[in-house]
């Protein structure tokens, strides 16, 4: 195959501004466009608008750049760390063609350009260019993996009659989870997300693109012939995940749960469908690759914007009063539980990670999962992983006035252990031994 284009949605807004650095042209009527520009929505026609001129498209448009090499167009407030705590905006600079289109009366703004590029910037965005070369091919082949995977899902789901759902509830339970199928009009969005994708703002650093360049087509081979769905998360918090306690219920059996040593710690009891295993294992603090503070490995995986967790992504404690652990769910959730009288762990993953939730309140008793729709409704933003505890403090009439959860890992565990990766990495661990830990059985193989 050859190396394919990808699509990326960057930002959706009523107006987006751009500056073309070189001359773009419409991919119809070969109309030229540079310098500022403002993109605006009216009765499902875009209106482009220019320092001197307008003009309407009524089908999108596509603007190519004359020369890829040396033009670039400059967005204003790219918005990144959606929903998280980091969140901010930004300004960003992309190569390759710019598409235009009309969703939901505003304006999409989507990225069009040859994958390989596009991983110079996904690599950097992740982790520092100054990460051992090894983790970064590491990311470099399951970024393009999961991509590439992503994009044959994508064109199986269109293919296919019906709606594809990422909900099932009953009158006893609400189950989410959180995937990329949520994007139809491209192939992945910009943020966390999907792969943080921020343009050529950080896109420049000579020892991601060796490693790119140095593996370049390289992709892991899964299960039936199929591109792996490689996943990856900033720590496993001990034990990796299984994909199928996270997402929709189907096992790739290259994404597997064990401990990130290739030996269980000592003293634990790793069998965590018996509570009192999960709470030793979550409560204390087991080795583990990604059990680390060390400076110069962590400034690898986490960007200025992570860096207020870097202390605390092992192991953490959040604490809630009764009024702020009440708004929150009331709030992020679709339901009104009134007061919270418990939080009642139902089922875990292998990694310890909370697949089901039941909340206990005043009004309402309901079970939720999986993982992120737990962290999601627990969190202004979302707790770092759904492996934790939880405390109640001081009950009055059987209402806690605080609740104290105690938690493992950062992200959902599945796949790459991002830290552990990078410990590895120091340790003289090649690339292939890397990705031989963390993805078993699946191949490594050259796709273009």
């Amino acid at each position: 195959m050859n190396a394919p284009k990808v699509e990326v949605g960057i930002v959706i807004s009523e107006s987006i501004e751009i500056y073309l650095e070189g001359i773009y042209l419409t991919k119809d009527s070969g109309q030229m466009f540079s310098d500022k520009c403002i993109a605006t929505v009216d009765n499902d026609i875009i209106i482009l608008k220019t320092d001197q001129f307008e003009f309407e498209f009524s089908e999108g448009l596509i603007l190519s750049p004359r020369d890829f090499d040396n033009s670039s167009c400059i967005v204003n407030d790219v918005v990144i760390g959606i929903g998280f705590h980091w969140e901010q905006k930004e300004i960003q600079k992309f190569q390759g063609d710019i598409k235009l289109m009309v969703i939901d009366g505003k304006v999409q703004l989507i990225n069009v350009l040859p994958i390989e590029n596009y991983l110079y910037s996904v690599i950097s965005s992740e982790m520092r260019g100054d990460s051992s070369l090894e983790l970064l091919k590491s990311h470099a082949i399951i970024s393009r993996s999961w991509l590439l995977a992503q994009i044959e899902k994508q064109e199986e789901l269109n293919g296919t009659e019906g709606d594809y759902s990422l909900i099932h509830e009953t009158e006893d339970e609400y189950i989410r989870w959180y995937d990329r199928e949520d994007h139809k009009e491209f192939h992945v969005c910009a943020d966390d997300h999907c792969q943080r994708y921020q343009g050529t703002t950080r896109a420049h650093n000579p020892n991601v693109i060796k490693a790119i360049k140095e593996t370049e087509g390289i992709v892991l081979m899964g299960d039936n012939g199929k591109i792996a769905d490689a996943r990856f998360s900033k720590s496993c918090g001990g034990v990796t995940e299984k994909f199928e306690n996270c997402w929709e219920p189907i096992n790739h059996s290259y994404l597997k749960a064990f401990p990130d040593l290739d030996h269980s710690p000592e003293g634990y009891d790793l069998d965590f469908s018996y509570e009192p295993n999960a709470e030793k294992f979550i409560n204390e603090n087991p080795d583990s690759y990604c059990n680390t503070t060390d400076e110069k490995i962590l400034s690898q995986v986490l960007n200025d914007y992570d860096h207020m967790a870097k202390n605390d992504f092992y192991r953490w404690t959040v604490e809630y009063t009764q009024s702020e652990i009440a708004e929150l769910i009331n709030t992020k959730s679709v339901f009104d539980f009134g007061e919270i009288i418990d939080l009642i762990p139902v089922e875990r993953g292998d990694s310890s990670r909370l697949i089901k939730l039941k909340i206990v309140g005043s009004k309402l008793t309901k079970i939720i999962g999986k993982e992120l729709e737990i962290r999601r409704i627990l969190s202004e933003s979302h707790l770092y992983s759904s492996a934790f505890t939880v405390e109640k403090v001081k009950e009055e009439n059987g209402i806690p006035s605080k609740f104290i959860l105690r938690g493992a890992g950062w992200g959902h565990g599945v796949g790459l252990c991002q830290i552990g990766a990078a410990v590895m990495g120091e340790k003289g661990f090649d690339y292939k031994e890397i990705l031989a830990h963390y993805f078993r059985g699946a191949d490594i193989v050259n796709k273009y």
